[in-house]
């Protein structure tokens, strides 16, 4: 006979794993809720005591400065002028759009050269058996080991000397030194489980290497291609430490940098600084939704063999 489960413990238990879970989305979502709300505010709103979580009067004026500024239609306002009174306009803002075309140009090179890279590496070393094997894998692998910082002295010595200094050329070459590993790690761990008879089931048709990778291979590992794409993108969209040492000019100075130009003027908005922000969030976010499905997937891939 079946004893019924008493209710009130099993009760008690989802109660206390859905209160987990709004505390949870709250401690994660709080800032980019406030992030967004604030960009929606008045400076005179948003340094108000209490804060507004939601703006009294929505405004969209903090993005039409940006867009204004970065068309050429708007000037920023001087030093020294009150964020507070409204329409005040910092004085980097004029470069944001700029910056941000140059992110984007930086991390879709970056992704596209990444894949170009890292598939090929990662097939020969995950299909491919030759001396050296795992040793290759390892030695790749173990440039990820050194933190990004101990890497910027001899990156910036490498690109001065091939003269790429405050170009877009510096940055690309400087985020594949640093993502091309782990996309060949990971890439390679999906190539390795996948199973050995399609390999030889093509190469006895008379398939090369070549198209055994690109009709066989490449359609099955769509979540890993765009797990690495993903990781790469946001990698360099997002990365600060080196665009900072390797640009110096608005010409080629990426969307962080500008951005955190605009909280070392001499007057702070905090409510176009959260405007900034969230044009920065917006591709990432977008990227993140349109291919969710792809992104667990493919970066478990060959987490479990057997």
């Amino acid at each position: 006979m079946i004893v019924p489960r008493p209710i009130a413990p099993r009760m008690l238990r989802l109660a206390a794993l859905g209160l987990a879970s709004l505390l949870l989305l709250a401690y994660v979502l709080g800032p980019v809720m406030w992030l967004l709300s604030s960009s929606l505010q008045t400076e005179r709103e948003i340094v108000s005591i209490p804060p507004h979580w939601i703006p009294e009067s929505p405004t969209l004026a903090n993005f039409k400065a940006i867009f204004a500024t970065g068309l050429g239609l708007a000037r920023p306002s001087p030093a020294g002028t009150d964020p507070s009174s409204g329409g005040f306009i910092p004085s980097v803002a004029a470069n944001l759009l700029p910056a941000m075309a140059n992110s984007f140009i930086v991390a879709v090179t970056v992704t596209i050269l990444n894949l170009l890279i890292g598939v090929p590496a990662a097939y020969a070393i995950g299909k491919i058996r030759f001396r050296g094997r795992g040793l290759t894998l390892y030695a790749i692998l173990a440039t990820r080991v050194i933190p990004d910082i101990a890497l910027v002295v001899p990156l910036f010595l490498v690109v001065r000397k091939l003269g790429m200094l405050d170009s877009l050329a510096s940055l690309i070459i400087a985020y594949l030194a640093i993502t091309v590993p782990f996309s060949v790690f990971v890439l390679a761990s999906f190539f390795e489980q996948m199973p050995d008879d399609l390999d030889r089931a093509a190469r006895v048709d008379g398939c090369s290497r070549l198209r055994v990778l690109t009709h066989v291979y490449l359609p099955l590992a769509r979540p890993a291609l765009v797990a690495v794409g993903l990781f790469a993108f946001l990698a360099s969209w997002n990365e600060f430490l080196l665009a900072l040492m390797f640009t110096q000019t608005a010409a080629s100075q990426t969307l962080p940098i500008v951005v955190a130009g605009i909280t070392s003027d001499f007057t702070v908005s905090f409510s176009f600084l959260n405007a900034a922000g969230v044009l920065a969030v917006v591709p990432p976010v977008l990227l993140a939704v349109i291919f969710e499905r792809y992104i667990v997937s493919g970066l478990t891939a060959g987490a479990v063999k057997g």
